[in-house]
């Protein structure tokens, strides 16, 4: 065993896991939810997609700017501690590990399995799915585990191959749409069913979190990347801008392919009907076969991030053991311990996911609540003081780069919280109340150590 970790990627393994990351599932499983949040209004929606993709363009060049600084073993980790000290670097640290990439990477390994359930043809909320989520989370962590480098291989060929149907149907869907009438039917149509949100936008904006969220996980790698200053910036600023581009033109060739009301009732089948409608039922099969890819590509990168969680933590000599979790492989060069944890907790927060949103009657009461997006307006909410002290203490960087860009970035999460008290009501307290207990043992655990 030895405790440091390689340079081992490169600027195109940075790029692949920003985009791929975020590319993934996202923009298939929400954009139901968000026509259905929004009534059926399209250029609604697409606006809520607009604003999603600039908050996540705004942090992402904030967070650009800093990686030119600083590299040390994790990201975010790091320009937390640079800008708040070590207390708060292992808040941030402890949440990534404990809730932020084991739930995402949970519910990642869930929606993987329900697009091969509606490929198969079988319910995606049964036990196939189940099933098949238990056997992805663990696939897909034993490729990371046991070969690093196959895993940076594999996330940039499944980025390629989730551009692939992205493209097209934003390309050919809008095409067709054009000619046959229902994309502008789509845009001039308004509201079409009942709004089942007191503020559409702001449930819609919450919405697309999730299909933007991942760009963050890309600094997770920042110890095993080639000239990472350098390198991750690049990675940051042009892998969220193209997710935030070709997200709103696939969104509008869906619009293109089949009328709202379809997308609204079928959910996955309606995007399967609508590739099969684009491009025949045989080709819409392929390039759906494309998409569940694409969904493994996006669990791959979380995994990434998920099974350096804690090892972010012990090489600062933080949190539980942190001469066990520090531990490098020597023969993979894989924090091993940091590893077996993160896909434990991972199986632990799809076991919850499970329980609160899937069952008929909720297993665990008032306390349940939407893993797949509650975590990531948390995360905003921890941006917030980093950037406020980015302006405070960064005193070499231009007005643009010091203040403008900074103050834009808390008003941006500050509007994710706003939004997501909105589209979450109740549940966002009861969220909390779990957030709090966990982050309370990590902080006792931590003070028990020293």
């Amino acid at each position: 065993m030895e405790n440091e970790l390689q340079k081992k990627y490169g600027l195109m393994t940075a790029i692949a896991m920003v985009i791929g990351i975020v590319i993934g599932s996202g923009v298939f499983f929400k954009a139901e939810k968000i026509l259905v949040a929004t009534g059926g209004d399209l250029p609604l929606g697409i606006l809520a997609w607009g604003i999603g993709g600039i908050i996540m363009i705004v942090c992402a060049y904030v967070f650009a700017t800093m990686a030119t600084k600083y590299e040390k073993v994790n990201g975010i980790v790091d320009y937390a501690e640079v800008a708040l000290g070590s207390k708060y670097s292992y808040f941030v640290g402890w949440f990534m590990a404990a809730i932020y990439y084991p739930t995402l990477t949970s519910v990642l390994a869930w929606v993987s399995a329900r697009y091969a359930c509606v490929l198969l043809g079988w319910n995606i909320v049964g036990g196939e799915a189940m099933a098949i989520s238990g056997f992805l989370l663990v696939a897909i962590y034993a490729l990371n585990a046991l070969s690093p480098k196959l895993a940076g291989k594999f996330q940039v060929s499944t980025t390629l191959i989730k551009i692939i149907p992205l493209a097209l149907m934003a390309v050919v869907g809008t095409i067709v749409g054009l000619r046959n009438g229902i994309l502008i039917n789509n845009f001039t149509s308004g509201v079409i069913a009942n709004v089942t949100s007191s503020n559409p936008l702001f449930t819609a904006v919450v919405a697309t979190s999730f299909a933007y969220e991942g760009w963050i996980i890309a600094t997770s790698i920042n110890a095993e990347l080639k000239d990472a200053k350098k390198n991750l910036p690049l990675a940051l600023t042009f892998g969220t801008l193209f997710v935030a581009l070709i997200y709103i033109l696939y969104y509008t060739g869906l619009a293109g392919a089949v009328s709202n009301s379809v997308i609204m009732k079928g959910g996955e089948a309606g995007a399967k009907l609508a590739f099969s409608t684009v491009f025949s039922n045989m080709g819409g099969i392929v390039l759906f076969v494309f998409v569940v890819i694409s969904c493994l590509g996006t669990l791959n990168g979380l995994m990434m991030g998920c099974t350096r969680g804690f090892y972010s933590l012990a090489a600062r000599d933080m949190g539980p053991k942190p001469e066990v979790f520090k531990c490098i492989d020597k023969n993979t060069n894989m924090p091993t311990n940091s590893s077996t944890i993160g896909v434990l907790l991972s199986g632990f927060w799809l076991l919850y996911f499970y329980g609160a949103n899937l069952v008929p009657v909720s297993w665990f009461g008032p306390f349940s609540f939407d893993s797949s997006e509650l975590p990531i307006v948390t995360i905003y909410a921890m941006y917030i003081p980093i950037f406020i002290m980015m302006m405070i203490k960064e005193e070499s960087l231009n007005f643009f780069k010091r203040f403008l860009m900074p103050s834009l970035a808390v008003c941006s999460c500050v509007f994710m919280i706003i939004a997501a008290c909105y589209a979450h009501g109740k549940a966002v307290i009861y969220y909390l109340i779990i957030f709090s207990v966990i982050m309370a043992i990590g902080i006792i655990i931590n003070s028990y150590k020293k």
